[in-house]
């Protein structure tokens, strides 16, 4: 960052400030979204069915994850013992900046247990045959769309003409924004910068979740839409103002799920059901106690992520009972749909993977998407789940049902509600 930048942040190096040492910029490329990554990972999908990657997976759980909330439920139940509980071996989980170095390492073996946008395991199955199983979602809900404080921006109409950063082009967030902006007569491009924009176009750009707060900050983009707790560090930290929680757009939405190698899945029963004994526990103690579990994911906590309790804790309990969010708009369906900020339960609906298929059909992304191409929404419900260990799970833990996103009456059923 400039010395111009920082001074226009308060002298923050934001870098330094949330990562420090760990990883450089030029390491947060994300070369998956600029359609490079598979040109790296050519040699290692190969390697994903023979003996070698069988002989490399041991019996230890070896967890890679983003330092956002989405991770709550694999940092919950390490933190708490649960893996351990279970009779597992569990290293500490090792924390990654970008979603292409998270799937690198899971393609590579070197994690066994991840959380992905849960677009990316469409994309990795069916574009590029690499054998990845869904297993569980990890929350519902917990992003949301904030502008900048240089911005009179009041709703999505408002974004014609404006630079919008989205933390991956396969990401439940850019379905989101993407469906908000076509209902509000904006049209998704992705153009070069200094690229001139019409007055009903709104750029899209890829950034890596910590670079937003900073590029907001100095007006290199108008707005971001991203996984907690960055929105709640914009706010905090960056001058930005929430627009919309992207749960009060689609009613307790999916965002990161719970993925492991189907080899993994097939070959190891037993550990794969202990695995998911401990995450299914996990969701079910964060759904239960969110205030006690940011601050243990916090860097005054167990320091999984790199935010201070105060952050944490806003970007997980923060919602219906600040008024000014209501006041603005950024919550319209809350009292109607009794979800929060974030929740956790981990039963992965059939009906909202095929409405993601249907999504991604008719949302803008950067390099090649013709595998969506005729690729069945019912099929990929079917094919790219595993329902039997996430099931085992929620039979031993029943109180998954008394989260607010779940109806007792009918819990593994629901219809989807995306309305703006």
């Amino acid at each position: 960052m400039s010395d111009h930048d920082k001074s226009r942040t308060g002298g923050a190096d934001w870098d330094d400030e949330y990562f420090a040492g760990d990883f450089t910029r030029r390491q947060t490329l994300d070369m998956f979204a600029a359609g490079g990554l598979m040109a790296a990972l050519g040699p290692l999908i190969g390697a994903m069915s023979s003996p070698a990657f069988a002989a490399a997976d041991d019996e230890v759980v070896r967890i890679g994850y983003l330092p956002i909330t989405d991770a709550t439920a694999l940092l919950v139940a390490h933190g708490m013992g649960y893996f351990e509980a279970e009779g597992l071996k569990v290293d500490r989980p090792t924390l990654i900046r970008g979603w292409s170095p998270l799937v690198e390492g899971f393609v590579a073996g070197k994690f066994n247990l991840v959380h992905f946008l849960k677009p990316i395991p469409v994309w990795m199955r069916y574009n590029n045959k690499i054998p990845v199983k869904l297993m569980a979602w990890a929350h519902t809900n917990g992003s949301g769309l904030v502008v900048g404080g240089h911005t009179s921006i009041e709703d999505f109409s408002q974004l014609g003409g404006k630079q919008v950063a989205v933390p991956f082009w396969y990401s439940m967030h850019n379905i989101v924004l993407q469906y908000a902006l076509r209902q509000s007569g904006i049209k998704p491009v992705i153009k070069s910068a200094g690229e001139p924009l019409a007055a009903d176009e709104c750029n899209l750009q890829i950034l890596p979740p910590p670079e937003m707060p900073a590029a907001l900050a100095v007006q290199k983009i108008d707005a971001y839409i991203v996984a907690e707790p960055f929105n709640a560090l914009g706010e905090l930290k960056a001058g930005a103002r929430m627009l919309r929680f992207t749960g009060d757009i689609w009613k307790n939405h999916p965002c990161c799920v719970i993925c492991m190698h189907e080899q993994v899945t097939s070959e190891k029963k037993e550990w794969t059901q202990k695995v998911m004994n401990a995450v299914v526990r996990a969701q079910v103690y964060a759904s239960q106690n969110k205030a006690e579990v940011a601050r243990l994911m916090s860097k005054d906590g167990e320091g999984y992520l790199p935010m201070p309790a105060g952050i944490v804790e806003r970007a997980m309990t923060l919602y219906t009972d600040d008024a000014d969010y209501l006041e603005t708009g950024a919550i319209k369906h809350a009292a109607e749909w009794g979800n929060g900020r974030i929740d956790f339960q981990p039963w992965p609906y059939p009906s909202a993977t095929k409405l993601i298929v249907e999504e991604m059909n008719k949302t803008v992304v950067g390099g090649d998407r013709t595998f969506l191409d005729g690729l069945d929404p019912q099929h990929v419900a079917d094919d790219l789940v595993d329902y039997e260990y996430v099931k085992n799970a929620l039979e031993k833990y029943p109180e998954w049902k008394n989260d607010p996103s779940v109806n007792p009456g009918d819990p593994f059923n629901r219809e989807e509600v995306l309305e703006l």
